[in-house]
């Protein structure tokens, strides 16, 4: 809209206001996105609409401390956005039908229900959902052992509204799986964030502590509805001067927001902090003056934030500073830490994310080799935080050998939400079933049914502590997380953390319920297309367990030509070492061995071409491209069919997604369609990319029918990519 101005260059005051209340609608609209999974639409079912209020006339809310006022002011503001009436709040129960949230140290109500015994079976983060009656009033009871239970039920409460379920016959109970359920930024002090695709650190330092962004209390509402009870804030490769009290002053006022919403603080630790800010000569972890400047920092740190959770450590690996620098193991550094943190019920959590260029071993296997020999070496309050798979965040791997291997130590599993190699914020990948394919793996490590998750619930050992971390994929861009489907990872994730054994499928339903509609020919055609994404991500770009063979640096799109990187196991050759013969790492018995590092019988299956699963076929043999496969192709050109069936069906959620355009709101359409189209051009340039690559090696043709690349390889190798985010 163009404004005419007045000679004396002065706006009118009416097409001031007009511009004011355009822009303003403007972001009223595209705040949808800004709400997450919390939209609290209206319920539009006139039936269910008609249930709520039957059963809601008033809500008794027991307790004064910050933790329920939140409760009571997120179930008002919900009950009033979906219901479209005020629910009345009252000490007392004064109406025929009423919630009833709180303890029994709070709620008269909920103290003469008799439920003290259920509620210590679920523990202090637990809670109660259940229908009853109580002097002569029909009763929803929220109940807990702890406020933040309180809080925690009161958002499942609303799940059931939001996504349209009956609550005329509940009985839940709900406790956390895993002890520890976290989020860790990789955000740097000058709010770049390293694997971050959604614009820069929503942690505003140099505002700070003055300045509290509305955000970080949204962020905390977020993660407390799905169970997220800490916060890892700064970089795993870490800078020391986060634990100078210049920062540690903006720390305490974050920990302020987050507490009452059952959010820990944590911070990432650089291990040479002593020499960098410390003024010592040494940083070796047996040390005396080493130990005690660690102390005192810790106390320093707690005298700010009394419930900080404690350390992050990535160490010894990737050129970052470690015990081993002075020849100490990771136990060493570890228990050091560990020790100071003890009085304070702090933890240490220690990434197995090592690797060593000059160890002549296949890096998949380092890890383990490090780590296994330090089982029962390491102090009650540190955990080993591995990552899902044995390399780093690719579309699939195995599961990582480590889980299951060190009984007497407390393994944390580190997931990646954000989707550094699975299409960063352009691509449409639900992660769910990534989450699942590992968390349901059989380690055999006591037995049939010694899945991953059972492990990291620490149920085998009966650890006292037990973790799980997601890298976040949250930056200040309006929506969070840079494609309005990313969003679903950080809540899978989520609700994984609190029940690792969820399926993908559930999670994914009550998703798209909360964030877009509850029209099920809506959900279905929309739930298919994400529970599928992964698969149809990992076949245009490393079908058949090929790995690693991304562009270099910032990962951007394909380099599987890639082989000057300054080690060789950050090249692209070192993994799929095609030549004239053949493509693959061989992992068996006759090559590197990395499937002695599992138990039987899944050493025996991985290691065998015969048994291994086609989807970690060329992670653990080398295989010849004229080989037959389970198909009845050769490998080459199965290759080929999986490449073009990746695109192909990229292809086919677009149509599905243009199919829906009005069923959800105009702005988010546009965008993930537009998105989409991103996705379709990417999955086409990894497919062409890799297979004329390949296809130099191979000397085969792309078989008949599927589409040829339309560009040279050398196009490919030479495209540029500027200021590409997330380095």
């Amino acid at each position: 809209m163009k404004t005419k101005i007045q000679p004396n260059g002065i706006i009118p005051w009416k097409s001031i206001f007009l511009m004011y209340f355009i822009l303003l609608s403007i972001n009223i609209k595209a705040g949808d996105d800004y709400k997450l999974w919390l939209q609290y639409s209206p319920v539009t079912s006139q039936q269910m609409l008609g249930h709520y209020k039957k059963y809601i006339h008033e809500m008794v809310i027991g307790g004064d401390s910050e933790t329920i006022k939140i409760a009571e002011k997120e179930l008002s503001h919900a009950l009033l956005k979906m219901l479209g009436v005020k629910v009345p709040v009252s000490d007392k129960a004064t109406r025929e039908n009423i919630v009833v949230a709180g303890t029994p140290e709070t709620s008269e109500i909920i103290k003469n229900l008799n439920l003290k015994a259920k509620l210590e079976n679920i523990g202090d983060e637990g809670y109660l959902i259940t229908n009853t009656t109580y002097s002569g009033k029909n009763c929803l009871v929220i109940a807990a052992k702890k406020d933040i239970g309180v809080l925690y039920g009161v958002y499942h409460f609303l799940k059931l509204i939001q996504t349209n379920q009956e609550i005329s016959n509940l009985n839940i109970e709900s406790s956390p799986k895993i002890k520890l359920r976290l989020l860790n930024h990789w955000d740097n002090l000058d709010r770049t964030v390293e694997r971050g695709y959604a614009g820069f650190s929503i942690w505003d330092w140099h505002r700070l502590p003055g300045y509290i962004d509305p955000r970080y209390t949204d962020y905390a509402r977020a993660n407390a509805s799905v169970g997220i009870n800490g916060t890892v804030v700064s970089n795993v490769n870490a800078n020391a001067l986060i634990l100078t009290d210049y920062y540690l002053v903006k720390l305490k006022a974050l920990a302020g927001v987050f507490r009452p919403y059952g959010i820990k603080v944590y911070l990432t630790a650089r291990f040479s902090a002593p020499i960098e800010i410390g003024g010592l000569s040494t940083a070796d972890p047996l040390n005396e003056d080493v130990k005690n400047w660690w102390k005192n920092k810790i106390k320093e740190i707690y005298s700010y934030i009394p419930d900080f959770g404690g350390f992050l450590v990535k160490a010894n690996s990737e050129g970052q500073p470690g015990p081993q620098n002075y020849g100490r193991s990771h136990a060493d550094g570890a228990n050091m830490l560990a020790e100071a943190l003890a009085d304070y019920h702090g933890v240490v959590m220690w990434r197995a994310f090592v690797y060593d260029n000059n160890v002549p071993v296949d890096r998949t296997k380092q890890a383990y080799n490090e780590f296994k020999p330090l089982d029962g070496k390491l102090l009650d309050n540190v955990l080993v935080q591995v990552k899902n798979g044995p390399l780093d965040f690719q579309p699939r791997e195995p599961f990582h050998p480590l889980f299951g291997a060190m009984p007497k130590t407390p393994l944390m599993m580190e997931f990646q939400i954000t989707q550094e190699y699975l299409g960063f914020a352009t691509h449409l990948v639900y992660l769910g079933p990534l989450y699942e394919e590992c968390l349901q793996s059989d380690t055999y490590a006591k037995g049939q049914g010694s899945t991953v998750s059972k492990v990291i619930q620490g149920t085998p050992e009966d650890h006292h502590l037990s973790g799980i971390a997601g890298v976040a994929n949250i930056g200040t861009d309006l929506n969070w997380c840079g494609h309005p489907f990313a969003q679903a990872n950080w809540y899978v994730f989520g609700r994984m953390a609190w029940d690792p054994d969820i399926t993908s499928e559930t999670v994914a339903d009550d998703w798209i319920r909360m964030t877009f509609s509850n029209d099920p020919s809506f959900i279905q055609p929309v739930k298919e297309m994400m529970l599928a994404s992964r698969e149809f991500t990992v076949n245009y770009m490393t079908p058949l367990g090929l790995h690693h063979i991304m562009d270099e640096g910032h990962h951007h799109g394909p380099g599987p030509w890639i082989d000057d990187a300054g080690r060789a196991d950050w090249t692209s050759v070192y993994y799929h070492r095609a030549d004239s013969i053949g493509i693959g790492f061989d992992r068996s018995p006759a090559g590197s061995n990395a499937v002695e590092q599992y138990f039987s019988p899944v050493k025996e299956i991985f290691g065998n071409p015969e048994t291994c699963p086609d989807e970690y076929l060329l992670w653990f043999h080398r295989m010849k491209w004229n080989d037959i496969t389970r198909s009845g192709r050769t490998l080459w050109d199965e290759l080929c069919y999986r490449y073009h069936a990746g695109v192909d069906s990229v292809r086919q959620m677009k149509k599905v997604w243009n199919a829906l355009e009005t069923k959800i709101d105009t702005e988010r359409f546009g965008k993930v369609k537009m998105l989409l189209a991103i996705q379709e051009e990417e999955a086409v340039m990894w497919r062409d990319a890799c297979l004329l690559y390949f296809q130099t090696f191979s000397g085969l043709p792309i078989p008949a029918g599927l589409e040829q690349p339309k560009h040279p390889l050398g196009y490919y190798r030479n495209m540029k990519k500027y200021f590409v985010p997330g380095i």
